[in-house]
């Protein structure tokens, strides 16, 4: 009895590695708060670039 759980077991821990990497998360990677801060201040440091040039014509 003890053999056969331990291959049964065996067989589903592989069966759930298998599956788990056919089924990948949809959640986007995370971002660091200090990361955000940057990426915030590089769009308003493009956007304010930017916005002389639409102004001009």
């Amino acid at each position: 009895m003890n053999r056969r759980k331990k291959i049964i077991k065996k067989l589903q821990k592989k069966d759930k590695k298998a599956n788990a990497k056919i089924h990948k998360s949809n959640k986007p990677a995370y971002i660091s708060k200090a990361e955000r801060e940057k990426l915030a201040e590089q769009a308003n440091s493009d956007e304010q670039s930017k916005q002389p040039e639409n102004e001009q014509e």
